[in-house]
């Protein structure tokens, strides 16, 4: 809203200063301290009110160190990223980019699903929280609203490079080089560790004819879902110790902010040699609000939490993070990015398969892991969680730059 303000102010009155909106690092700055003063400041505020209305979190007692002790602890923090994420996007965005308003729509609706299990698990004392079915429904609503979104919405395209002949390349000046193609309307993605780092989803169903690529979007938004439920429910089960779901999800963030700021600009695109996706740079101002609220909900969720997300927040994050990969087009690169999230989900599902395998064979179920997810393994082995926390964070921030790597590995 401020964008349209001062960009009037500006063509009108010329006013000064004014012409600082229009650009995009002005707009991030401003937005990400916007997001901490509103999530640092006001989410205190929030924590008081949650304590006041007695929205703690009930403890299943699981034989952890420090765990009771954690009994009443406010939840529903996840309503402070919520808030402190869609505020300053709103002040400084261009509210008609197709892609921020994607993003929008994924925090409410996320966090709404979120906020109903939340709601239930306290208010209802029903410590199931909403049933896992309309979980998933929710989420599956969310991937047909991206997956036909990105697949029909003529704003969403790509340009590419135009190839040089090697000898033209030593006469040129940079100028003459940096050409691209038209925009076109491709399902084509990033991946890592190939020829030209490209995959186009339309090869998934070629070679039944030309005709069946009129048809790939049967196969593409399902896909949007699998990745949509998956790295939720990944984040969902890594909030499970203080400041591990809300710091990974920083580092992961940051990530994907670098890949949206490179992939939406024409110059930083060229030089890398990677795709170039107009009009994605303004999802640069979403993504520094969204690291703001996460850095500014740690400074109470470390340990001792004063609040905990609840899965208002880790649902959301899950969310948001997923839709941010696959516009910026960086999908296939998740198992890399979000590393930590698939580590915690392979825990669980290896150890619920490998139980339920022992118990059919002996007659008696076995475990590989103390406890899964896998960081309340590490509990039970003695660790504090402060120190796993960290630990998590170094193996994120090491599969953070394995990531960005891949920019220059063809």
């Amino acid at each position: 809203m401020l964008y349209y303000l001062f960009e009037y102010l500006e063509k009108t009155y010329q006013f000064p200063g004014a012409s600082l909106f229009q650009f995009l690092s002005f707009r991030a700055a401003m937005a990400i301290l916007t997001s901490l003063l509103i999530s640092t400041v006001y989410g205190k505020r929030i924590i008081l009110y949650l304590q006041k209305k007695q929205v703690g979190e009930t403890i299943r007692d699981l034989g952890l160190e420090g765990q009771i002790e954690k009994g009443g602890t406010p939840t529903m923090g996840g309503i402070i990223i919520i808030m402190a994420t869609i505020i300053p996007t709103l002040l400084f965005a261009k509210l008609e980019n197709i892609y921020v308003i994607l993003l929008l729509v994924t925090t409410i609706w996320m966090g709404v699903i979120g906020f109903i299990d939340d709601y239930i698990k306290i208010f209802k004392k029903n410590k199931e929280g909403l049933s896992g079915k309309f979980k998933v429904i929710g989420q599956v609503g969310l991937g047909l609203i991206v997956g036909a979104t990105m697949y029909f919405h003529e704003d969403i395209t790509i340009k590419r490079h135009k190839e040089v002949p090697k000898n033209l390349i030593e006469t040129s000046t940079n100028s003459q080089i940096a050409e691209f193609y038209p925009e076109e309307k491709t399902l084509l993605t990033t991946i890592p560790f190939v020829k030209k780092n490209e995959f186009n989803y339309e090869s998934l169903i070629s070679w039944i004819g030309e005709d069946a690529r009129d048809y790939v979007w049967l196969i593409f938004i399902p896909i949007v879902i699998f990745i949509i439920t998956a790295v939720s429910n990944g984040a969902n089960l890594t909030d499970g110790i203080d400041g591990l779901a809300a710091g990974s999800s920083v580092i992961i963030t940051i990530t994907l902010g670098v890949f949206a700021w490179v992939s939406g600009n024409i110059i930083f695109s060229e030089y890398l040699n990677i795709m170039y996706i107009p009009r994605v740079g303004e999802v640069v101002i979403f993504i520094s609000s969204f690291i703001g609220a996460l850095i500014g909900f740690l400074w109470y969720n470390t340990f001792p939490a004063q609040v905990f997300m609840g899965d208002t927040g880790s649902l959301t994050i899950g969310g948001i993070i997923a839709v941010i990969a696959i516009i910026v087009r960086k999908e296939l690169l998740l198992p890399l990015i979000c590393g930590v999230f698939l580590i915690e989900i392979l825990s669980v599902i290896i150890q619920v398969t490998f139980f339920k395998y022992t118990k059919r064979k002996k007659g008696i179920g076995q475990r590989i892991f103390l406890m899964s997810p896998i960081h309340h393994h590490y509990q039970k082995s003695g660790l504090h969680e402060s120190k796993i926390v960290v630990r998590f964070w170094i193996i994120g921030i090491l599969l953070a730059i394995l990531s960005l790597i891949t920019l220059k590995i063809r």
